[in-house]
């Protein structure tokens, strides 16, 4: 992909339908016992392994439309391939464990190297059969009971998978967080009549029969997050982005960029971002579980400031699509800034200058491919990305976008 650059973003921007909302809607409808309406899905292909695979479980899907129960649902036929989902292979891991059947999760190279135990572990104390840490999971559900847990790292993936799984069990399910995550699943679950309590730093499920549903998912404020940098950052732009998902833990990057001096107006699910001249910062402690996805295209932003920014308590970026922090700095440095890792995160020297006509190699991280088009489109000369097929995980729209946009 060859990105002109320098170019300015105005106008007005949907962004695809949130990802993380999207999972879990497929999820929670192949569950409920009767017909739920979505609009709005995600339209990358994690997303739509999600859908593959709660069609191998029995739900059947018909447009918007999805029919589940968990009358219906029966071992899958084959594998469920996951692809490059982590988000899929772990929140599926949690509803497979519930379910009275054997289930096969498998993903490609990517999701085969990422961890699974942090998911596998408090499953197996719940009672789930399951064989290994990586995929391929082997997972043989039912007869689970409820746990009282405390994810060793601030994670929404395994929380959701706890959670999920305890739909299935006997007695109460709890997790506690000390840093609060994505709250996703405890909307979803509470739309659909689950027998949940939700309450600072914890929340609670029984076994519950959940109820059909309708849901119009608003955009991602994670790929409208490379949106609104990029009209931080090029001279002339003004970008709306909307509708956007704007709940807990999904907003940190707005609030970084606001301390960094961003011209950001925010409104109900709307952010207009301006051109403006950024300072460094630094992030880190409880903020980085809420923006551990945009922390890519944010390093972009921390280059076009004059000055040292430092990404600290990330290590979680090291076990994504890829190590995004060695991935991160090596963008970085094709764009000719002095940028060094760190084992949790990274540092960065800021010029407000970006040196184009270089090639950033993708590394097949979709947000990578993104952060590099948005360096690419403030850059003079542009960049060519390697590997931007990967994008269409996520964003498959984002070239047209960009066309639309882009000037």
């Amino acid at each position: 992909m060859r990105i002109p650059g320098p170019r300015r973003v105005t106008g007005r921007l949907r962004p695809p339908g949130d990802k993380s909302v999207s999972h879990r809607a497929l999820l929670l409808g192949a569950l409920a016992d009767g017909t739920s309406t979505i609009s709005g899905l995600s339209d990358g292909d994690d997303v739509a392994r999600t859908a593959r695979a709660v069609s191998a479980l029995g739900a059947r899907i018909d447009g918007p439309r999805i029919t589940g129960g968990r009358d219906r649902l029966h071992a899958p036929a084959d594998v469920v391939d996951c692809g490059n989902s982590g988000t899929a292979i772990r929140l599926l891991a949690g509803v497979s464990a519930s379910l009275p059947f054997r289930t096969v999760l498998d993903g490609d190279g990517s999701v085969r190297t990422r961890p699974m135990g942090r998911v596998t572990e408090p499953l197996a104390v719940m009672g789930a059969r399951i064989d290994s840490d990586y995929a391929p999971l082997t997972i043989d559900g039912g007869g689970l009971h409820g746990i009282d847990y405390t994810p060793r790292v601030p994670s929404a993936q395994v929380k959701s998978a706890i959670l999920l799984a305890g739909l299935g069990a006997e007695g109460d399910t709890v997790v506690r967080e000390p840093v609060p995550t994505r709250a996703h699943t405890e909307e979803l679950l509470a739309l659909c009549g689950a027998d949940i309590e939700v309450g600072p730093g914890v929340a609670r499920v029984r076994a519950s029969k959940l109820a059909p549903f309708a849901l119009d998912i608003p955009g991602d404020p994670s790929q409208a997050a490379f949106w609104i940098v990029a009209a931080c950052l090029a001279p002339g732009s003004d970008l709306t982005v909307a509708p956007i998902y704007v709940g807990p833990a999904r907003t940190a990057f707005i609030d970084v960029l606001l301390r960094m001096g961003a011209d950001l107006e925010i409104g109900p699910g709307t952010v207009r971002a301006r051109y403006s001249a950024l300072h460094p910062t630094d992030i880190g402690g409880a903020e980085v579980p809420g923006l551990i996805d945009e922390i890519p295209v944010l390093a972009v932003a921390a280059a076009m400031a004059d000055g040292i920014s430092v990404v600290r308590d990330a290590a979680e970026l090291r076990v994504k699509e890829s190590d995004r922090i060695e991935a991160t700095v090596a963008m970085l440095q094709a764009f000719g800034v002095v940028a060094e890792p760190t084992a949790d995160g990274l540092a960065v020297n800021g010029t407000g200058v970006l040196t184009g006509g270089g090639v950033v190699d993708s590394r097949g991280d979709h947000r990578i491919a993104m952060a590099a088009a948005v360096a690419g489109l403030v850059a003079d000369g542009g960049v060519t990305i390697e590997g931007w097929e990967s994008v269409a995980t996520s964003y498959p729209g984002f070239e047209e976008d960009l066309r639309r946009c882009a000037s």
